[in-house]
Formats: C-alpha cells, structure tokens, sequence
C-alpha cells in the first residue's frame, strides 16, 4: 500500500512539472513568442483556429451541462419529442460544420501558400542533416559551416534542405515551422529575423540515439555584421610552420597526424575535397556551441569531447582518438586559434 501511495505522489510530480514548465519565461524554443513574419503568420493562424475551438467548446459544453441539470429526467417528465428525420434540423446541423470548417480552412490554406512561396531578393542557404548535426552551405559565397546558421536581419532566407542519411526535421520555432530534410530529396524553407539576435533550434524528428542532442542555433547579424562575417569566413585559417613550437602548433600537428583530417576539414591546412561526415573547422573558435550544438564552446566541455566522445553523445561517429592530456590541451588551444 505504502509502494502505491509514493509511485502515486512521484507521478503527480511529474505531471505538476509538465503543468509548471508552461510557466518558463522566454524559452529559447517558445513557438508563441515569433520574431519573424512567418512565425507571426503561423502565431496569427493559431490564434484564430485557438479561438474558434474555444466558441465552439463553450458552446457545446454549455449546452451539455444545461441539457445535464435543466432538462434532466423527473418522475412527471413527458416522453421526449423525437426530432429523426427532421429536415431542417438536418440542414442546420450539417452547414454549421461546414462553415466552421471553412472558416479554419481558408487562411490554413492561404497561409501553408505564402509559407512555401520563395520571397524576392532571398539569401540561399544549403542545409544538410547529418547524424547528429547540422552543416551549412552558402553557394554564392563558397561558405561551409556547421551547428550556427549565419543569417543577415530583416532580410528573407531561403533555406535548400535534404538529408544524408535518415530522416531529420528542420525547426526554428521563433523564425517558422519544422520542415523535414529527406534523403535524395530538396525540400525548402524560408526564415526572416526581425532584427539581431539567437534563436535556438532542434531536429524534429527521431533519428537516433542523439536526436534530443540534434541541435543547433540561428544567429541574425545587421547587414554590416553579416557581411563582414562572410569576409571573415572566406579566409583560410593561418597554418603553423614546423618550426614553430608552441601549443597551438603542436595541436596543429595532433589534428594533421591523429586521424581528426579523416573526417574534418580546415581550409588552408587540410582541405582535401569530397564528402565529410564531420564539420568543417575552418573557424571553429567563432561558434559559440559545437557537437551539434548540444555543448557551449569552452575549453572544459572541448577537453570531456575529445577524451571520450561517445559519453558526450551515444552514437557519435566521432571516435574515441585515444588521446593524451597533453595532446588534447594542444589540440584545444590549437582549436582556439581558428577564428
């Protein structure tokens, strides 16, 4: 009885949990709170279908609890009229549906069509879906990156998107909806940020063991910051000579010489050409999150990574490098240069 009583209180625990987490102040993945025209569009349709539903369940649950306690059964209560096979009861109860239905169907419609439609003037962006990240690409100015999705303010982003290797799902809840990214197969979205600032995002859909780790985060810069940042990314990193003997060039050499230029590319030192499975590191040490930016960028979460990734991240490719302190502090310090 005592076992019942306390597996009784520990789910009313967390069934209270649930119930306060809707109280959370300024939730990075808050779909209520938009800050963009598309995720307003969205907001501004769930209002109306929100606000109908409500009419329609007071209405209902009105008449239910008066037909419940006014019209309930008495001993002298005659025997009900019966109203089967009543035309115009029929009609009414049947065009009222329709017109609710109608009334969510229109701007439904007109909103997933103005929501698929590619804006004018829009900064085209390639996004891939990895297990367990996300990689970006700017094809007009020859830009790899990953885990933070670059983003110019007030200006439309059209964002060309597919898997390669299961089925993940795009989402940004303040800038639009989810969308999925498909093996074989581009599907799109457009994003629009009002102004600067980080959003928070998150595949939305089960594609391993690290999906809840499958994160990632949209930064919106002023359109001067963002082109200086494109400036920025298009520079190879600064290689170390062989001669050079500090720890930032001895990591240089663990990255060229420990198995890390297997998967990862950094642009003026390694940058063999072809598919990678792992992100580009070329300026590592401006994002802000890394491993798909399920940890902040610091020297303490690089150091538990490197030592044994998979702990980090269950079914991570990257492997465990079986690699000394020393050679990890060098590696980081390395990573730190690639800015």
């Amino acid at each position: 009885m005592l076992v019942k009583k306390i597996f009784k209180l520990k789910n009313l625990k967390y069934v209270l949990l649930v119930f306060l987490s809707a109280c959370i102040e300024d939730a990075p993945l808050d779909s209520l709170s938009p800050e963009g025209p598309y995720a307003r569009s969205i907001d501004e349709l769930f209002w109306i279908t929100f606000w109908i539903a409500v009419v329609i369940f007071v209405i209902v649950q009105g008449a239910l609890l008066l037909s419940v306690f006014v019209y309930k059964e008495k001993p002298d209560s005659p025997e009900p009229k019966q109203i089967h096979g009543n035309t115009k009861l029929e009609i009414l109860w049947t065009v009222i549906p329709v017109l609710i239905l109608a009334a969510i169907a229109v701007p439904t419609v007109r909103t997933i069509f103005d929501l698929a439609r590619e804006p004018e003037n829009a900064l085209k962006i390639e996004v891939i879906g990895h297990q367990w990240w996300f990689e970006y690409k700017y094809p007009d100015y020859g830009i790899t990156t990953a885990n933070v999705l670059v983003i110019p303010a007030d200006r439309p982003v059209r964002l060309e998107m597919w898997s390669n290797d299961v089925l993940h799902n795009y989402w940004v809840p303040k800038l639009n909806g989810k969308r999925y990214l498909v093996p074989g197969q581009t599907t799109y979205l457009n994003l629009h940020a009002d102004s600067p600032n980080e959003f928070w995002a998150q595949c939305g859909e089960y594609c391993g063991l690290s999906h809840s780790k499958m994160r990632g985060r949209v930064l919106s810069l002023s359109q001067s910051d963002f082109d200086a940042w494109v400036k920025n990314e298009q520079r190879d990193a600064t290689a170390f000579s062989t001669d050079d003997l500090s720890l930032a060039a001895e990591g240089q050499q663990v990255y060229l010489n420990a198995g890390c230029t297997q998967c990862h590319v950094i642009n003026g030192v390694w940058d063999v050409q072809g598919d990678r499975i792992a992100p580009n590191l070329t300026h590592f040490a401006n994002r802000n999150v890394f491993a798909g930016a399920a940890l902040k960028n610091n020297p303490e979460n690089l150091t538990k990574w490197l030592a044994n990734p998979a702990e980090i991240k269950p079914g991570t490719f990257m492997p465990n490098l079986e690699l000394t302190e020393s050679e990890i502090n060098a590696l980081i310090a390395y990573l730190e240069t690639l800015k």
